[in-house]
């Protein structure tokens, strides 16, 4: 079944929160390490300013992951720092697919020139998602170390608009 993507609302906040939250948890796919709570979570991926947008996809009633596009002061103005969360139990059944047409449609509308992910070396699955959609590799940090120390570095990729 594919999702349904639409931009993401304040109703969304629990589901995807207690989503983003549980993907932290089990581990291994994103640098976050710390969940965050339902207003802090409200504020990140509807509010702030450089917020450029957010979209869920649903299936049915579930929560089947969101995808937010954001300014970033490390990037050049006219690019954006994209961010993925699909729920483990729905991984390769379109949503990440449906998410991305949606961002890609609002970053050229925006007038964006690339869009950046940041992805965890260790990180198979969402690597494989990222370069499954176009993204190229441009710029690598081996020695990234999460919280524990660990160390699990990163890579910079990037799509061109």
């Amino acid at each position: 079944m594919t999702p349904e993507v639409r931009a993401t609302a304040a109703g969304d906040v629990p589901a995807l929160c207690a989503l983003q939250a549980r993907i932290i948890r089990i581990g291994g796919t994103t640098a976050y390490e710390t969940p965050l709570d339902e207003a802090g979570f409200a504020r990140a991926y509807l509010t702030r300013p450089e917020l450029i947008c957010c979209h869920a996809a649903l299936t049915g009633a579930r929560a089947a992951g969101f995808q937010a596009l954001s300014r970033h002061a490390a990037l050049p103005g006219d690019w954006a720092d994209i961010g993925t969360f699909v729920d483990p139990d729905l991984q390769r059944c379109g949503a990440g697919q449906a998410l991305f047409a949606a961002t890609l449609a609002f970053a050229r509308d925006a007038g964006l020139a690339a869009i950046n992910a940041t992805i965890r070396a260790d990180n198979r699955p969402g690597l494989a998602y990222y370069r499954r959609i176009g993204f190229r590799d441009y710029g690598a940090e081996p020695g990234f170390a999460i919280q524990s120390g660990r160390i699990v570095g990163r890579l910079h990729c990037r799509f061109d608009l």
